[in-house]
C-alpha cells in the first residue's frame, strides 16, 4: 500500500515535469539544466534553472524531499509543541523571472510536512499558494489571475479563496516599506482540515492551475515593445522581491535554518537587480500607476476588464 508521503512525493515530480516543460515550449529558445543533490540529513532534490530564454531572464523550478531532526523555528511558529522534533518536508518551489518587464514575476509552492514528536501522534499538513508581482498593471491580467485562483479554490468551499486571498496580501507585505509586494493571489499554512485526501486535493488543485494563471498573462505581454526605461523600472522593482525573500520568507528562512542547499534556497533571487536611494516615479507615469492602482489589496473579482 502506497504511503501519504509517496503519494505526495509522486504528485510533486510530476508537477515539477510538467511546469518544466509547458514552460520550455513558451519560451521557444530556453532549456532547463537539472542540478540534482543531496541533503545532510537525510533526502535531496532536484533543482531545475533555465537561464536567458527568450522570455524568462530567469526561471527556477526546484523539488526537495529532505528530513532533519529537529523542525526549525520558521516552520513550528504555529505549532510551537513541534519545535525541535524529527520532521519530513517535501515541496516544489518556482519563481519566474521574465526578461520583458511587462510580463510580470511570478511565484508559486506547495509543500508537504509531517512530523513526529517523542510524545504523541504524527502531525502533517499541507502549505503553499501563488503570487504575481507585476512591473506594469494590467487590471485584465490581475483579474484573470484571481480569477483563476478562485477557481481552484472554489470546489472545496466558498470561503477557501478569501481567506486564502486575504493571507497572501497579508503575508506578501513588506513591513519596512509599508508595500505590497505584488497583486497577490494565494497563500495557506498548516492545512489538515477535512483530513488528508481533502487537503491534498486542495493542495493539488492549486498547484495545478498555475500555469493555467500565469500562461495567458505571458501570451498577453511578451510582445509589447520596452525600452531601457521600463528596464530600470523593473530591476529597482526587483529590489523589493530580493528585500521580502531575505527578510521575511519562510521559505528562505526554512531552507536556510535546517541547514539546506543554499543554491537551491537562493534559486528565487532575480539574476539582475538595482536599487535607487529614496526614489518614487512621477506622479501620473505608468510607473506612479503601479503605485497607486496596484500595489494594495483589492477585490479583484469584482473588477470589469
Amino acid at each position: 500500500m502506497t504511503s501519504a508521503p509517496d503519494t505526495v512525493r509522486a504528485y510533486l515530480l510530476g508537477l515539477q515535469d510538467q511546469i518544466c516543460a509547458q514552460l520550455s515550449v513558451e519560451d521557444g529558445s530556453g532549456q532547463f539544466q537539472e542540478d540534482s543533490w543531496s541533503h545532510d540529513k537525510g533526502g535531496g532534490g532536484r533543482t531545475r534553472i533555465l537561464r536567458g530564454g527568450e522570455i524568462f531572464e530567469q526561471a527556477g523550478v526546484n523539488f526537495s524531499h529532505v528530513t532533519g531532526d529537529e523542525l526549525p523555528p520558521s516552520a513550528s511558529a504555529q505549532r510551537p509543541k513541534l519545535g525541535g522534533s524529527p520532521y519530513v518536508a517535501m515541496g516544489v518551489s518556482l519563481v519566474i523571472h521574465p526578461l520583458n518587464p511587462y510580463v510580470p514575476t511570478s511565484h508559486m509552492n506547495v509543500r508537504f510536512f509531517e512530523s513526529s514528536p517523542d510524545k504523541g501522534d504524527s502531525v502533517w499538513w499541507f502549505g503553499g499558494g501563488f503570487d504575481l508581482t507585476p512591473y506594469y498593471g494590467f487590471t485584465e491580467d490581475a483579474v484573470h489571475w484571481h480569477r483563476t485562483a478562485h477557481d481552484a479554490c472554489q470546489p472545496f468551499g466558498k470561503d477557501i479563496y478569501p481567506r486564502m486571498k486575504r493571507w497572501c496580501d497579508e503575508y506578501f507585505f513588506l513591513q519596512h516599506r509599508q508595500e505590497q509586494r505584488g497583486i497577490g493571489g494565494l497563500f495557506f499554512d498548516d492545512l489538515s482540515e477535512g483530513g488528508f485526501d481533502n487537503a491534498f486535493a486542495l493542495t493539488r488543485s492549486i498547484g495545478d492551475h498555475f500555469l493555467a494563471a500565469y500562461l495567458p498573462i505571458v501570451q498577453r505581454r511578451r510582445g509589447l515593445t520596452w525600452s531601457q526605461r521600463e528596464r530600470d523600472f523593473q530591476l529597482y522593482r526587483r529590489g523589493r522581491y530580493v528585500e521580502f525573500n531575505l527578510v521575511y520568507d519562510r521559505g528562505t528562512l526554512f531552507g536556510l535554518q535546517s541547514g539546506g542547499r543554499t543554491e537551491s534556497i537562493l534559486m528565487s533571487l532575480p539574476p539582475a537587480v538595482s536599487w535607487r536611494y529614496n526614489w518614487r516615479p512621477e506622479p501620473g507615469t505608468p510607473e506612479d500607476q503601479l503605485y497607486r492602482d496596484f500595489l494594495h489589496p483589492r477585490n479583484w473579482l469584482e473588477e470589469n476588464t
